[in-house]
């Protein structure tokens, strides 16, 4: 059974620098390059991966709407006195929020969840720190291989959209209701797990040995793709629920379980008109299908698992860590629930998604066939 994490090999070639710009150049990376590439968008993918958390504990602790502008640039340092937090908290009053849920709050009270939402936007600054500089870095030394110059600026891009969905998320709730829309938020919450997989993706790429016969011989049968891709599918699906579920505080509905309140299916699961707006704006059938595609997720990822040992897949093994993850999860989120979402156990969760997303995404990279790169393929005979 083939590693969770490839090793890169060393079929690296060495070309002459290339006129190019060094992100669009032609010319191979130096030996070495594409493992130093893959391990930075690793620790970037790490960084996200914290940020998703700490945008958990933000919406837990009810603290994302505590800054009520958006300063990329100047809103880098927080009040430094007491007239600065004075004025903070000044802004802050005139905020739907505190005249509707925090009136009579107090500074200190308010310090608490500035902190939190200011420490996440800091964060989100860190990270394009984290990875426009290094992109810079590797660019100029021309040690960026060939093929992944686009895909890096790709990247680059989605990081500053998602900094601007942040804060048109954080605008739905600054206006008549103190309540982020659900949809945002989950736009929010995707964009990032799509950063997130994109950069993991990118650097398993760049990890798959080059020029291996016998690793690109020991591949998942053709079956085994299409399953894989499938529970990644799931994941997605059920990852976008949770966001729902977040996004209308659909954990605090039916803190019950298995059955929800006392029944298998809650009246409540059709009241709004049309019906299918409920799977979006119910906060009873948003749990309902959180639930559903839980069950799902892990039967499947359970049969799966099963199957790939039964046919000797070269990649059961990380079949069946997702299987385990899967149930971990599971287990977590009932957890959560019965508990009535408390923030520990509520990141906790969070955090669980990510290592759900990753696993899926390592078992299809680890199904599909390895590609090597145009410049280093080998002229069949009679080419």
């Amino acid at each position: 059974m083939t590693d969770l994490l490839p090793s890169a090999g060393a079929g690296e070639s060495l070309s002459a620098p290339s006129s190019a710009s060094p992100i669009s150049a032609r010319a191979s990376a130096p030996p070495g390059a594409r493992r130093a590439v893959a391990l930075w968008l690793m620790g970037v993918a790490g960084l996200v991966a914290l940020m998703v958390v700490v945008g958990g504990i933000t919406r837990l602790t009810e603290s994302g709407l505590s800054i009520v502008y958006w300063k990329p640039v100047s809103g880098i340092l927080p009040p430094l006195s007491q007239a600065a937090w004075e004025a903070e908290f000044a802004l802050y009053r005139t905020s739907p929020e505190y005249m509707i849920v925090n009136r009579g709050m107090s500074l200190g009270e308010f310090q608490v969840i500035y902190w939190w939402e200011y420490g996440h936007r800091l964060l989100g600054r860190l990270i394009g720190l984290a990875f426009a500089v290094p992109l810079l870095g590797f660019a100029l030394a021309r040690r960026i291989p060939q093929g992944y110059g686009p895909r890096l600026l790709g990247l680059l891009a989605l990081g500053g959209a998602q900094g601007a969905m942040g804060w048109y998320m954080v605008q739905s709730g600054l206006v008549d209701e103190p309540e982020v829309s659900q949809y945002r938020l989950a736009a929010h919450f995707m964009l990032a797990m799509a950063i997130f997989a994109a950069l993991v993706w990118t650097a398993l790429d760049l990890l798959r040995p080059q020029g291996d016969p016998p690793a690109r011989a020991a591949r998942a049968s053709r079956p085994a793709v299409w399953v894989a891709a499938a529970l990644l599918a799931l994941i997605a699906v059920q990852l976008c629920a949770g966001a729902f579920v977040a996004g209308l505080k659909a954990g605090h509905v039916y803190n019950t379980w298995p059955l929800m309140g006392d029944r298998w299916l809650p009246f409540a699961l059709w009241d709004l008109r049309p019906a299918w707006v409920n799977v979006f704006e119910n906060p009873a059938t948003v749990q309902f299908v959180h639930r559903m595609t839980g069950y799902a997720l892990v039967a499947v990822s359970l049969g799966a698992g099963w199957w790939m040992v039964r046919r000797d897949e070269p990649v059961a093994g990380t079949a069946l860590a997702l299987a385990g993850v899967c149930l971990l999860q599971m287990t977590l989120g009932i957890a959560t629930l019965l508990a009535h979402v408390p923030v520990a156990l509520g990141a906790a969760h969070q955090a669980g998604g990510v290592a759900v997303l990753t696993l899926g995404m390592i078992l299809l990279h680890q199904s599909l066939p390895a590609r090597e790169p145009a410049h280093e393929r080998q002229p069949q005979p009679g080419s």
